[in-house]
């Protein structure tokens, strides 16, 4: 068979099912028995297909995604993530945008502790939402900042999805992991510059108050309490990875203790902590393996039927530079985070793309940030983001969901910022895994 019509039978067999509601792991599962037995000898075939998923999840290097989602769990349960946004609203001043800021602010500093998205924007609605309404924040500084900002979890370590990303695409998880930290920093701090700017220009988008004034010694107390443990958690997952002392997975194990530990000494230790955290990770681990094993087995039909070298010889032979190909692939990315989450992404794209990306023998990491970067604005982008329908959920109500779509488009505009700078200036990705 053609490696042309061997793609269109796959591809298009995958389209078919995923029209039909069923979700992208799940319709990818259904083709590969099929791609099996056309390309693996029949029977002989789906033996092959079984082993193989059982292998793609029976490794070492995918712990971390567990043990990271765990991490999280306990944070957000144990009322610890709410400690720290209490603190650092202490030390904020009467600057424009205040909660805007705060809100980016504690969403950055969560996110190395947490690698959900959902869960970070979640939390961050639930509590400075009714805040904002309160004190006469306007819709765009109080959905934006807040949807914008949860999406961080995506790119700062520790991340989830970064480990789900590297382990499919079989690069370096440390690398990709470290890679995020600038990148991460440099969204946050285009967010901040923003919303102050902005409040600064439009006053009446985030009214200013009286802020009752805090001690210092109040302010410095709060902090040793409840900011200072929390930057143990974030030494014991990045600084042990960074300083080469530990792998992600025993990285992401001593942070879930240490996490566990911090809430015994909150004295939030207790049987409902345990079942909520443990559920949690179970659901969204199973969600994650199911997806790694249909990505595996979809990337080992494309190549034994011949399409990924058929795709990977066609652009050898287009007479284009590199980096218009590297901004193609982030195009089409984009055009498909408007209609599905970063996991379908993931599986649909890494197959065909990667093999493309070692050919030109550009960065694996570099790339990998980019799609990184490019999943964590599908979060956001119209009209299925899904964020946009967690924003939707702890938002007043009344709100439509033109008045979201309004709010983030300035934060995926700072997003699409970053992603050109990284693009121009790979270092900003590669200087952090290469002091490793």
């Amino acid at each position: 068979m053609e490696w042309p019509l061997a793609l269109l039978l796959i591809l298009g067999g995958g389209v078919v099912l995923m029209a039909t509601g069923l979700p992208v792991a799940f319709a990818l599962l259904l083709i590969t028995p099929v791609g099996a037995v056309l390309f693996w000898n029949g029977e002989a075939g789906l033996y092959q297909l079984t082993t193989s998923m059982f292998e793609a999840v029976s490794t070492f290097t995918l712990l971390p995604i567990p043990l990271f989602v765990l991490l999280g769990e306990v944070m957000f349960h144990s009322g610890m993530a709410m400690n720290m946004i209490d603190v650092l609203d202490k030390w904020l001043g009467r600057v424009p945008g205040r909660l805007g800021l705060l809100t980016v602010t504690g969403a950055t500093l969560f996110s190395t502790m947490s690698g959900s998205s959902i869960g970070t924007t979640a939390m961050l609605g639930s509590v400075l939402v009714p805040e904002m309404e309160r004190r006469g924040h306007k819709k765009a500084m109080t959905i934006g900042p807040i949807m914008a900002s949860g999406g961080l979890a995506m790119i700062i370590p520790p991340s989830g999805l970064a480990v789900l990303l590297a382990a499919i695409a079989e690069i370096s998880i440390a690398d990709l992991l470290i890679a995020g930290v600038i990148p991460g920093l440099l969204i946050a701090f285009l967010y901040a510059v923003y919303i102050v700017g902005r409040c600064w220009i439009q006053p009446s988008l985030a009214p200013a108050y009286n802020v009752v004034p805090t001690p210092i010694s109040e302010k410095l107390t709060a902090t040793v309490k409840y900011v200072l443990p929390l930057g143990l958690i974030i030494f014991l997952v990045l600084g042990l990875i960074f300083l080469g002392v530990a792998t992600p997975s025993e990285a992401a194990a001593m942070g879930a203790l240490g996490t566990f530990i911090l809430a015994a000494l909150y004295r939030k230790f207790n049987l409902a902590l345990i079942k909520k955290s443990f559920t949690g990770t179970i659901r969204i681990t199973i969600m994650t393996f199911m997806a790694i094993i249909a990505a595996k087995s979809f990337s080992q039909i494309l190549a034994s039927s011949g399409a990924t070298r058929g795709i990977v010889e066609l652009m050898a032979a287009i007479p284009l530079i590199p980096i218009i190909i590297v901004i193609v692939m982030q195009l089409i990315l984009i055009v498909l985070g408007m209609f599905m989450g970063s996991v379908p992404m993931i599986l649909i794209t890494i197959p065909i793309f990667f093999p493309i990306i070692n050919l030109l023998g550009l960065n694996e990491i570099w790339f990998a940030l980019l799609m990184l970067i490019n999943m964590e604005m599908a979060m956001t982008t119209p009209p299925f983001g899904m964020i946009l329908f967690v924003m939707k959920g702890v938002s007043p109500p009344g709100t439509t969901m033109a008045e979201i779509y309004k709010a983030g488009f300035p934060f995926l505009v700072c997003d699409f910022i970053v992603m050109l700078l990284i693009i121009l200036f790979p270092v900003l990705a590669l200087w952090l895994p290469g002091l490793m």
